[in-house]
């Protein structure tokens, strides 16, 4: 079963962020706690952690904006 990457709200008032860059291409293993992307909000930038290990694939196309909740991509 596919573990969803989601867009994580980093605060109270965050909206929306921008995902600026994948650490991991598409179809690259990944081992939990590794760092899968870069994550801008209004205020920081925060890099995101495998939460499990499988093999990555990207929905979503760096160096845009999406709202908190999309589903980026997905560990399998």
């Amino acid at each position: 079963m596919a573990f969803e990457l989601i867009l994580p709200k980093l605060g109270f008032s965050m909206n929306e962020g921008t995902l600026s860059e994948w650490c991991v291409e598409d179809g690259g293993a990944v081992t939990e706690g590794d760092i899968l992307f870069l994550l801008e909000s209004d205020k920081s930038t925060t890099e995101v952690e495998a939460p499990t290990s499988g093999t990555l694939k990207i929905l979503k196309a760096a160096g845009e904006d999406y709202q908190v909740g999309t589903i980026l991509g997905l560990i399998e």
